[in-house]
This record gives C-alpha cells, sequence and structure tokens, in this order.
C-alpha cells in the first residue's frame, strides 16, 4: 500500500469517526442533556454554573453515551485529525522550520484535545470542583483554536500549492 493510500484511507476514517460524533452521539448527549451542549460543543468554554447545569441534566443515559461510545471515538478523532492535517504539510511545505512549526501547532491541538478529553472524563466521574471545570474549560478553548489554526495553516498551505501549480502550467 502506498503512503498516498494509506492518507486517504486516513482521512475517510477521519471523516468517518467525526461523523459519527456529529450526528450520533453528540446529539444524543445534547438530547439526554434536555438540549444542553456537550463540552466538546463549547469553543469559547463554559462557566462553572454551565458546567453543572449540564452534569446535572445529563443523566445515567447520557453518562453512559458520554463514556461509552463517544469516549471511544474521543480516543480515535485526535490522532486522526492530526495525521489527516500533517500529510498536506509534510507533502507541501518544502521549508523544514516552517513544517516543523506547523507541524508542532497540530501536534500541539492533539494534545490539547487528549488533555481535555481526559480531563472532561473526570468530570464526568464525579470530580467536579471550581479548579477542575476551569482546566478542562481552558483545554476546551485552547483545543478548539489550535485545531482552527491547525485547519486554516493546511487550507493556506493547500490554496498556495495549487497557485503554485496553476502559474507553473502557464
Amino acid at each position: 500500500m502506498s503512503w498516498r493510500t494509506a492518507y486517504w484511507l486516513c482521512v475517510l476514517a477521519t471523516l468517518a469517526v467525526y461523523a459519527a460524533m456529529v450526528f450520533w452521539t453528540l446529539p444524543a448527549i445534547a438530547r439526554a442533556a434536555c438540549g444542553l451542549l456537550a463540552f466538546d460543543l463549547r469553543p469559547f468554554g463554559y462557566s462553572e454554573a454551565e458546567a453543572r447545569a449540564f452534569l446535572a441534566a445529563l443523566g445515567a443515559e447520557g453518562r453512559a453515551l458520554y463514556t461509552g461510545p463517544q469516549r471511544g471515538l474521543d480516543l480515535l478523532f485526535p490522532a486522526l485529525l492530526g495525521l489527516s492535517l500533517a500529510g498536506p504539510v509534510l507533502w507541501l511545505v518544502a521549508s523544514r522550520s516552517w513544517r516543523a512549526v506547523f507541524i508542532g501547532v497540530i501536534v500541539a491541538a492533539t494534545a490539547l484535545d487528549y488533555l481535555e478529553n481526559y480531563l472532561v472524563a473526570g468530570l464526568l466521574a464525579g470530580e467536579i470542583d471550581a479548579k477542575a471545570i476551569a482546566a478542562a474549560s481552558r483545554a476546551t478553548m485552547l483545543k478548539s483554536a489550535l485545531d482552527s489554526c491547525a485547519i486554516l495553516i493546511v487550507l493556506a498551505v493547500s490554496i498556495r500549492a495549487a497557485l503554485r501549480k496553476g502559474k507553473n502550467r502557464s
């Protein structure tokens, strides 16, 4: 199997896991929490009151979804997304220093996603205090910001490569 084939399989797996979260687990968790958004869907973080309200409304069914299928998807998604975003950077960025910076952003986003998942798992397990909620909220905000930066980097790198390719043809 070629590297490109493996890469595109990784992208397809990333999209499948993302679709499972967007269309199955996260809406089901929101329904179980009386319409309140899951922690993962709050890119600007959440207050202690919002976190406590969500956890109180979540109920047993919602906790089972969050600690079962959603947790499994949360284990797969950050790594798959990181690999999917790293491919274009490795292929299209010639400068080693820029490549290192861009890959650093992707790795940091992936690490923050795992940190957020760990902290949210603690909240779901009952470790609910102001410091734990604040840490989870900060991790969610930083992860969202770095994921956005990583996606913008890949878009910019891809557009630049496409423009150069078009310029070379003419």
